[in-house]
């Protein structure tokens, strides 16, 4: 299991929120950085994993985006013609 598994593991367990293992990764991936050079590859994939996990956040916020009024109308009233969806 890599180490984006782990984190990622963890927020969806709800031990972590997606913002505090941004953060934690972003010190890590720091850390590695200094130990290893801006230039190594466990440097890149730090930071990768910061990327990843950014994108996961977005990803997240845009699939809880609020409704448009028609799907608010439509969710009190079902019955309404505008609502109605037809196979053909």
């Amino acid at each position: 299991m890599t180490t984006l598994d782990l984190v990622q593991a963890n927020v969806n367990s709800g031990t972590k929120t997606i913002e505090e293992a941004i953060v934690e990764a972003i010190t890590e991936a720091r850390q590695t950085c200094e130990i290893n050079g801006d230039n190594s590859a466990g440097c890149a994939v730090a930071w990768d994993i910061v990327e990843e996990l950014q994108a996961e956040k977005s990803h997240k916020k845009q699939a809880k985006q609020q409704k448009n009024s028609l799907e608010n109308y439509c969710a009190t009233h079902p019955e309404a013609v505008e609502c109605l969806i037809y196979d053909v």
